[in-house]
């Protein structure tokens, strides 16, 4: 992940780019999203920055998705997810659980990442297509729901 420092700037630069400020509200919901344990829910990141108004909070966690520095997770759940951009932080995938919606990080050893973007990028070609990134979702049941 990204230094604070670095990642202060980062995220800086992409609103920036946007004709944003990184505002106070803007600040608090990158350093709750750094700090949580993958994923969360806007009701978990209230929750962990009381700080923050619900209603600015959903409305800059839209303005930070813009910019390239937040990404919305959609899984069918009541909730979607949110996350740093991983341009900000490092390529992952994800564990969603079909149960109760909960959705962990997992990163792959590099040498099964590189096979597995060979196979995309093999795929992509024959159907004339230029790929940029990947993502993969593993589907099924927690351990708390299994």
């Amino acid at each position: 992940m990204v230094a604070t420092s670095e990642l202060e700037r980062a995220v800086n630069d992409r609103l920036a780019e946007h004709d944003l400020r990184y505002t106070a509200g803007r600040r608090a919901i990158v350093e709750g999203l750094k700090a949580a344990d993958g994923p969360v829910t806007l009701p978990e990141l209230l929750d962990s920055s009381p700080d923050l108004a619900q209603s600015s909070a959903y409305r800059n966690l839209g303005l930070l998705e813009e910019a390239g520095v937040v990404r919305r997770l959609v899984h069918g759940g009541e909730h979607a997810h949110f996350e740093l951009s991983e341009s900000l932080t490092e390529h992952h995938h994800h564990l969603i659980c079909e149960s109760c919606g909960l959705v962990r990080d997992v990163t792959l050893e590099t040498k099964l990442e590189r096979t597995l973007d060979k196979a995309f990028d093999t795929l992509a070609e024959a159907e004339g297509f230029v790929t940029t990134h990947h993502t993969v979702d593993l589907y099924g049941l927690c351990s708390t729901c299994r």
